[in-house]
């Protein structure tokens, strides 16, 4: 079963983009994996520098971690529980609820999603149940709640990947009486808002992950966290692994924590910046800019090209790349005439819509 599923695909690095086209990578406008271009806080690089103590294991508890994580969610630390990003936790709730032999163990997505849900979902041995998302990628909230009963849990993401639509309050209401493990992914919620961690403490069917990838710039240090029912982060802190996050991370969160009003200027201007992107993309004659609440937008490339699969997204992908602009395409029915794009440097976008102009060109427009 583990020789027939399918991996999930990752991006690559810039240096290994670079090398590919013969430039040096500050030359990459990478816009394909969401990160942040401004990077760390100079804090969290100054601690990373002044920590002695990489020679010894972290707190298995995650004591002093817990309780600023904590502090900047509004809840007890006994409702956390941290790990090497948030995909760890995503892993560990599927343990934690999912058994192979569970005819009811189903987990519930809704795609155009998150591709992890379903890929872990699967590791652990469940069984996924899609309920495909409507035209304009809104949730179906009732077709949710007719499939509740075949399931033990639902992911969902808020502002949700790729299509940066929020999960509103009644929606979450309504999931929440079908009495599933309804766990909401706020990978991007700095950019979008408040979200719903303060929930959580009322409800016991409710979990809200996080991560420290987008808005503080650690994606390369896998540094996220959970938030959910005392009972259940006691589960999570038992079947963990004891030593994640590692103590570079646990340095890294607490000193970004530390330098939040910096970090959250950067949050502001990739939010101008993909207000910016929007309009300018939106100007093209070929290009539809789906409202986003998240550092990236989706876009739905019409150019109406006679091919057998129609997949106008990866070709122009691909071209996109000849010129060192890098972009996420889905090989999936429903997203092959779309594109998602991270909202980057000024550069980076003037770059992207000049070689957009250029895909658009070369094909009559």
């Amino acid at each position: 079963d583990i020789l027939a599923m399918l991996g999930y695909e990752p991006i690559e690095p810039s240096e290994l983009l670079a090398e590919r086209l013969g430039i040096p990578p500050d030359q990459i406008a990478k816009l394909d994996a969401n990160e942040n271009p401004y990077g760390p806080s100079p804090r969290v690089l100054q601690a990373l520098a002044e920590f002695d103590g990489y020679h010894r294991y972290p707190d298995p508890q995650q004591r002093r971690l817990r309780q600023a994580l904590a502090g900047y969610a509004g809840v007890g630390p006994e409702q956390i529980v941290a790990g090497a990003g948030s995909d760890e936790l995503i892993d560990l709730l599927l343990r934690a609820v999912i058994a192979p032999s569970d005819a009811a163990g189903g987990v519930i997505v809704c795609p155009p999603t998150f591709g992890m849900y379903s890929f872990l979902t699967r590791v652990a041995g469940g069984r996924v149940i899609e309920v495909p998302r409507r035209d304009d990628f809104s949730l179906d909230v009732e077709a949710v709640c007719a499939a509740a009963g075949d399931a033990k849990a639902l992911f969902l993401a808020s502002p949700n990947n790729p299509t940066g639509n929020l999960l509103t309050g009644d929606e979450l209401e309504a999931l929440l009486r079908t009495g599933l493990l309804v766990v909401v992914d706020e990978a991007y919620i700095e950019f979008a808002g408040p979200g719903f961690a303060s929930l959580v403490p009322e409800r016991e069917n409710l979990v809200v992950l996080r991560t420290f990838s987008k808005w503080a710039g650690l994606a390369g240090l896998r540094a996220g966290y959970g938030i959910m029912p005392p009972a259940l982060a006691d589960v999570l802190m038992q079947i963990k692994q004891p030593y994640t996050p590692n103590v570079a991370a646990e340095v890294a969160m607490l000193a970004s924590l530390e330098d939040r009003e910096r970090l959250m200027e950067g949050v502001r201007a990739i939010v101008q910046e993909r207000e910016r992107m929007g309009r300018m993309l939106a100007a093209l004659e070929f290009v539809e800019v789906y409202p986003s609440q998240a550092n990236f937008v989706l876009v739905r490339l019409k150019l109406g090209l006679p091919e057998p699969d129609g997949s106008d997204g990866l070709r122009v992908r691909d071209g996109l790349a000849q010129q060192g602009v890098f972009v996420r395409y889905f090989d999936t029915p429903r997203l092959r005439q779309h594109l998602r794009i991270s909202a980057g440097l000024p550069s980076h976008t003037e770059r992207l819509v000049e070689a957009l102009r250029t895909q658009g060109g070369e094909r009559g427009r």
